[in-house]
């Protein structure tokens, strides 16, 4: 199998002749998210597929906050919109971790990194992010962390 940006690509053309106009615009969208991020900084790279689900992390994120804003301003019709632009992004991103997973990680990590109070807070969002691995929303990792070191 190929990188993860094939397969967005490969998923775009079937989604092209399919004539899906949602997941077509979603996934120009994304991949041209990917293609800024490879532009970015001193000189053009290729992404690893780590950075790409990264890249699609951020853009998922937009999409949950855009959804909230819109359904907050009584606009339901973009709300929806939104979210499904986000289901669809979010058939790419790994499965997230629930409440009961991250507690778990979290004190494993805590407790290898020998952790406690305030000020080792940002060693310890270090480790827990570390064993995290991509798979949990930042916020909620931190909001663990600083339960388990009682801040």
């Amino acid at each position: 199998m190929g990188t993860l940006k094939d397969r967005l690509n490969d998923d775009l053309h079937t989604a092209m002749k399919a004539r899906d106009e949602l997941t077509t615009a979603t996934l120009r969208m994304t991949l041209a998210a990917v293609r800024n991020a490879e532009v970015a900084g001193s000189s053009a790279r290729a992404l690893t597929d780590d950075e790409v689900l990264a890249v699609l992390g951020k853009e998922a994120k937009k999409r949950r906050e855009a959804a909230t804003a819109f359904a907050d301003a009584g606009r339901g019709e973009q709300a929806a919109k939104e979210r499904s632009e986000g289901e669809i992004i979010d058939r790419y991103l790994p499965k997230q971790l629930s409440d009961e997973e991250i507690t778990e990680l979290v004190a494993g990590a805590l407790s290898a990194g020998g952790f406690s109070g305030k000020a080792q807070m940002g060693p310890a969002m270090k480790a827990a992010q570390a064993a995290v691995a991509g798979r949990a929303e930042g916020g909620r990792v931190a909001a663990e962390v600083r339960r388990q070191l009682g801040v």
